[in-house]
């Protein structure tokens, strides 16, 4: 019977493993792994579709944090001085004000100027859309389609679409209130984090490293981000007037609002440049404007902000992109400014603070290591083909350096 065999099996020795087989990974595996991957998934599902419902709360709060974290070197530095908490209090809600200032006239500066510009050039409006129309008549679109396609190019529809996305009055009064209050029982609630930090440490030293590591994180990249898109703002400002672009401020306001969206922040920026660039002149200044915005964004975002942020990310491009979109999509255009913050909290929740999920970081966008091995494999590699090409010159190195023949040898294919 089937126990009688079952014991028979348990009775026998294992045989033995080869002596050139791969040690077997014994690394425990659970049985319902896939079980797991899909409740967590739907888990996913459920806390995306909750903070999406919650949204015009969940944004300005953590809006709140984020300026919070930000100045709170601002009371570290007063209360090291001798500065009475109550004071540093103050002072930090008066410095998380005064920068939310700065943030919301810039952005109802350009909202102003954009209502003022749009008028002025109804008539250049007009007629691209008529050049466009016959344009696209000649490649035999029909006119019902022309006509929906011309819709794109009315002042009136650009205004209404614009309206939307900003929203209403009574839902800037709300989140107004939201934002101050939070700001104020935030930076009150700061005071004894320090401490709190500290004390956790014993008890769960990798959530208190993970916490203060994401702070460090959201400050580096928010500062370094703040500056880096004023001077992104100021010199696309500069380089439309020379140009003689419409509106050369205003898109500098609008180049340093965007700057906080990455990957696509760009393209949100260049668009209104372009097409008041092709209503005043024409293809030649379209492609001066996207020569310059790509110049810029090439220096600012590619070269100098990832040296000053440094590893503070740690994200992919490809995470990066898709966190964009994903927080667009919960939580509106200001779930796209702040993509980076949301995304680190995340990972600092699932992945810093787990012991068992620190793995998952290279795969992330943490390739410190991986930058060192591939280092390693390119120089061993450029050492074997140097080796190839030149056998008889690399023969008294080779034999006066044994390590680094040992190294190409080690690195050339079996």
């Amino acid at each position: 019977m089937w126990w009688n065999r079952r014991k028979q099996a348990e009775a026998e020795p294992p045989e033995p493993a080869a002596p050139d087989a791969a040690p077997a990974d014994t690394t425990p595996v659970s049985a319902h792994r896939t079980a797991f991957i899909m409740l967590g998934l739907a888990g996913a599902v459920v806390v995306s579709f909750g903070i999406a419902a919650i949204a015009e709360i969940f944004v300005w709060s953590f809006f709140a944090l984020v300026l919070t974290i930000c100045v709170y070197p601002l009371r570290s530095w007063l209360e090291r001085h001798g500065v009475k908490r109550g004071v540093a209090t103050v002072a930090v809600i008066l410095a998380v004000v005064l920068l939310l200032g700065v943030f919301v006239f810039a952005f109802f500066f350009s909202f102003a100027q954009f209502l003022a510009l749009l008028p002025q050039y109804t008539d250049e409006f007009q007629t691209w859309a008529s050049n466009v129309g016959a344009w696209l008549s000649g490649l035999g679109l029909g006119q019902q389609q022309i006509d929906e396609i011309s819709t794109w190019f009315d002042p009136g529809k650009v205004l209404d679409v614009i309206g939307s996305l900003v929203g209403s009055a009574a839902g800037f009064v709300t989140a107004g209130v939201i934002l101050l209050t939070m700001l104020m029982l935030m930076a009150m609630d700061s005071s004894p984090v320090r401490t709190l930090v500290r004390e956790l440490y014993p008890r769960r030293p990798l959530l208190a490293t993970a916490a203060f590591a994401y702070t460090i994180g959201v400050r580096r990249y928010m500062v370094v981000t703040t500056f880096l898109g004023i001077a992104q703002g100021v010199i696309n400002w500069i380089a439309l007037v020379l140009l003689g672009v419409p509106g050369a401020a205003l898109w500098g306001v609008l180049a340093f609002l965007c700057s906080f969206i990455p990957n696509v922040g760009y393209f949100i920026a260049i668009i209104p440049p372009i097409v008041f660039g092709a209503l005043v002149g024409g293809w030649p200044l379209v492609l001066a404007v996207i020569v310059v915005y790509g110049i810029i964004n090439a220096v600012v975002q590619s070269l100098v902000q990832p040296r000053v942020v440094g590893n503070a990310v740690a994200l992919s491009q490809s995470i990066t992109f898709f966190s964009v979109l994903f927080w667009a999509v919960v939580l509106g255009p200001m779930g796209a400014i702040l993509a980076i913050p949301l995304t680190l909290l995340v990972r600092m929740l699932l992945v810093d603070s787990n012991p068992n999920m620190t793995w998952t970081r290279a795969a992330l966008g943490d390739f410190d290591e991986a930058k060192k091995v591939m280092e390693a494999e390119d120089a061993a590699a450029k050492a074997e083909r140097k080796l190839r090409r030149h056998p008889a010159a690399s023969g008294g190195s080779a034999a006066a350096d044994p390590g680094a023949a040992a190294a190409a040898s080690d690195a050339a294919p079996s």
